[in-house]
């Protein structure tokens, strides 16, 4: 690893494992939602308070994609004063 590419090194790190938690999170939530089968009594009892977690899943969703825009706008602008992650020729 080139010295130009250290300050993005742990950024990198940071947003993959942000999109893996968002990841599990919608994995975990739309199962735990929608389940892997035909609704038995258990999942009918409360279907009066069932609530679609669709709209809170894209604000999560969203939250991730700001960040990884962000990191990629960081590590493609000009180096005006830090380094850049584009290794030197």
């Amino acid at each position: 690893m080139s010295l130009n590419r250290t300050p993005c090194a742990p950024l990198i790190a940071v947003c993959i494992a942000v999109m893996l938690i968002a990841a599990a999170f919608n994995t975990i939530n739309l199962l735990e939602a929608y389940g892997s089968g035909p609704p038995y009594y258990a999942r009918t009892v409360n279907m009066d308070k069932w609530q679609n977690p669709l709209p809170a899943l894209a604000v999560i969703d969203l939250a991730a994609f700001v960040l990884f825009l962000l990191r990629v706008r960081w590590c493609t602008r000009p180096a005006s004063g830090r380094k850049s992650c584009k290794p030197s020729p």
